[in-house]
C-alpha cells in the first residue's frame, strides 16, 4: 500500500490519479481537504494511528507549508508542517520496525550562490528552507529517498496555481506582471516529476538527490519563453530584480539551479533540458492541441 500524505496539494493532485491509473493501491491523506484520511500529521498520536491503520509499504510525503512569506512570519507553523510531520512519520517507521520506505519531497530553496549546486552545497537563507532541511534530516533516520525539486505545469486543482498557471492566466487577462530576472532555477514539469516518482518507488535509492532540469535559466527568461511558445502577448510582462518586488516579503535565493548528475547516475536516466521541457509544458496549455 502506498500512502500519499498532503495529497490534495499541487503535486498530489497530479500524482494520485497518475498512480491509480497505473494500478497502484493508493491511500490519500490531507489536513483539511477531501482525502481518505483527514489527519494533522504534526500530532504524533494522530500520525501513528493513521500509519498503523494504513500499514503502508511506501509513504510519499507531500505535506508542507510552501508559502515562503508565511513560513517567515509563522516559524512554528513552518516547523510543524515541514519538520515535525516528517519526524512523526520517521519515528513510526523506526519504532514499528516496518519495511516501509519514505519518499520525502523537499525544495531547491536550500541552495543559493553561483553555479550548479550539488547536494552538499546547502545554504539556508530563510525559514522555509530551514524547516525543509530539518525535515530532510528527520527523513534520513530511516530508509528514505529525499528529492529536492521545483515544479511547474498545469494545475489540476482550482485552489492552487503553479508559476505557469499564473503567467498563462495573467497574460490571457491582459494583466501586467513582474517577472524576476535575477532569480535562477531548474524546475521539472509536474508531468515529468510524477513519472520520476514512480521510478523512485521501484528502485528506492537511499539519500538526498537533486531532481530538476538541465541548464536552468532565470524565471523571467522562462516566463517569456513559455509565453512566446503559446503566442501570448508579452507587452504586459516587466523584467525586474527581486529587490524591486514588493510582493516578496521574505528573502528568496537568487540561484537554485541544481546539478542532478548524482540522481542520473544512481537511476540510470537523463534529465531533460529546460528548453525542451518548456515546449512540453506549453503543450499542456495549447488550446489547439
Amino acid at each position: 500500500m502506498i500512502l500519499i500524505t498532503g495529497a490534495s496539494g499541487l503535486l498530489g493532485s497530479s500524482l494520485v490519479p497518475f498512480l491509480k491509473v497505473r494500478g497502484y493501491p493508493v491511500s490519500t491523506h490531507a489536513h483539511q481537504r477531501s482525502a481518505d484520511y483527514l489527519v494533522n500529521l504534526a500530532e504524533e498520536k494522530a500520525a501513528f494511528k493513521l500509519l498503523d491503520t494504513v500499514q503502508p509499504n511506501i509513504v510519499i510525503n507531500l505535506v508542507g507549508l510552501t508559502s515562503v512569506e508565511r513560513c517567515q512570519e509563522y516559524p512554528n507553523e513552518a516547523y510543524l508542517l515541514n519538520t515535525k510531520s516528517v519526524e512523526n512519520i520517521s519515528n513510526w517507521i523506526s519504532e514499528r520496525r516496518t519495511e516501509c520506505h519514505l519518499i520525502q519531497i523537499s525544495s531547491d530553496q536550500v541552495y543559493d550562490g553561483s553555479g550548479l549546486h550539488t547536494e552538499n552545497q546547502v545554504v539556508i537563507k530563510n525559514i522555509y528552507a530551514f524547516s525543509k532541511y530539518a525535515g530532510e534530516l528527520a527523513a534520513l533516520k530511516v530508509p528514505s529517498t529525499i528529492l529536492r525539486t521545483n515544479f511547474v505545469g498545469r494545475s489540476k486543482i482550482s485552489h492552487r496555481e503553479s508559476l505557469t498557471d499564473w503567467v498563462f492566466n495573467s497574460l490571457k487577462s491582459n494583466k501586467q506582471i513582474n517577472v524576476l530576472q535575477d532569480v535562477y532555477f531548474s524546475p521539472l514539469s509536474l508531468v515529468r516529476l510524477v513519472e520520476i516518482i514512480e521510478l523512485v518507488m521501484a528502485k528506492k535509492p537511499l539519500g538526498i538527490f537533486n531532481l530538476g532540469s538541465r541548464n536552468g535559466m532565470s524565471k523571467a527568461e522562462f516566463d517569456f519563453k513559455f509565453a512566446e511558445l503559446l503566442n501570448l502577448p508579452t507587452e504586459t510582462m516587466l523584467r525586474i530584480d527581486s529587490s524591486e518586488a514588493s510582493f516578496l516579503k521574505a528573502y528568496r535565493p537568487k540561484n537554485m539551479c541544481m546539478d542532478c548528475s548524482l540522481f542520473e547516475s544512481v537511476m540510470g536516466i537523463k534529465m531533460p533540458y529546460l528548453q525542451d521541457l518548456i515546449k512540453s509544458i506549453a503543450m499542456e496549455y495549447d488550446e489547439k492541441s
